[in-house]
């Protein structure tokens, strides 16, 4: 989970005096808000285009693009709350209040953990996809699809919750100018944590991508030893579904190594609160909100499709929804 600390300790003036007054405005600040600001910018068109593509259009509606359905969605709630209340909070310590940082804190961790709920997601479909391809039909469908994706959500809410009880029941609304906003959790919580929503997901999607990779470097053998005619649509269906398995492959790995920053030093005891190096941490994981989309783009043919008909507004044209994009 994404812990987060937006610090106002450099930023307010000392607690004895309940005024705040904001960074210090320099071109180098400037810079750096304006980058992160297009940033932002860039990851809510980017999740958009996703969500409204694969939502509109009929022949996009299948189990793997509805966990990158649920994905978008988690992303662009990154993008619209978690990214701007952190640029506003490097701007100004008076709006960040008690109960919006905790909010954001809530907000942030329950996002994190969906997002590594849905990826998990992911590498259980393209595991069975792969690996046993005559049952996928049968056993991923999306109506169960729908049912994890909604657990997911459901159990990401409730589980941070409870992770952040005790920092919820440490809000003090006395003082009116807080100088940190830091997450409060306990011993026991902290590594349970670190094993659910890092160490754990992280093995799994390892270990199933490593069953997935083996049986798709056997299956190219098989298929290159094919010389027959008749092969066509049964190679075809599993060169799809290998292309498919590369492409989330690389959306998972960028997603590790996005999450990676943090946890290396939680494992290895280092505390890196409200220093420069936890503000980078955080943004790296802000910008795999990004990411994803960007690899959609570069490697989903239909994804590129679906963008020019959006952007060309022919999807206000009667019939749209039945275009194809595959």
């Amino acid at each position: 989970m994404m812990v987060e600390t937006l610090e106002a300790a450099d930023l307010c003036i000392s607690p004895l005096n309940t005024s705040c007054r904001p960074m210090p405005v320099t071109p180098q600040a400037i810079f750096i808000r304006t980058l992160l600001c297009c940033l932002t910018l860039l990851t809510v068109t980017l999740n958009l285009l996703v969500i409204i593509s694969i939502s509109n259009f009929r022949q996009l509606h299948t189990p793997t693009n509805l966990i990158l359905l649920s994905l978008a969605v988690s992303d662009l709630f990154v993008s619209l709350a978690v990214m701007p209340l952190a640029i506003i909070s490097l701007q100004s310590c008076g709006f960040l209040g008690k109960i919006t940082c905790a909010f954001l804190y809530l907000l942030g961790f329950t996002l994190t953990s969906a997002s590594v709920g849905n990826m998990v997601l992911i590498s259980v479909d393209r595991y069975v996809a792969i690996c046993d391809p005559l049952r996928y039909s049968s056993m991923i469908t999306l109506s169960r699809v729908q049912i994890c994706v909604c657990l997911c959500w459901l159990c990401a809410v409730i589980y941070n919750l409870i992770i952040l009880k005790d920092h919820f029941s440490q809000i003090d609304l006395s003082n009116s100018c807080a100088q940190e906003c830091v997450v409060v959790i306990n011993y026991i919580s902290g590594p349970v944590d670190l094993l659910l929503t890092f160490v754990g997901p992280v093995t799994v999607i390892i270990v199933l991508y490593m069953r997935v990779f083996v049986v798709a470097v056997s299956q190219a053998r098989i298929m290159r030893s094919q010389i027959s005619t008749t092969k066509s649509n049964t190679v075809a269906v599993k060169k799809s579904e290998m292309r498919a398995a590369r492409t989330l492959g690389i959306t998972l790995l960028v997603f590790i190594l996005c999450l990676c920053p943090y946890y290396i030093h939680s494992l290895a005891g280092q505390d890196t609160t409200g220093s420069v190096t936890s503000s980078a941490q955080n943004w790296l994981f802000y910008c795999n909100s990004m990411f994803n989309p960007l690899i959609y783009a570069f490697f989903y043919p239909w994804f590129r499709k679906a963008v020019k008909i959006i952007v060309s507004l022919q999807i206000l044209q009667e019939g749209s929804r039945e275009a194809k994009i595959m």
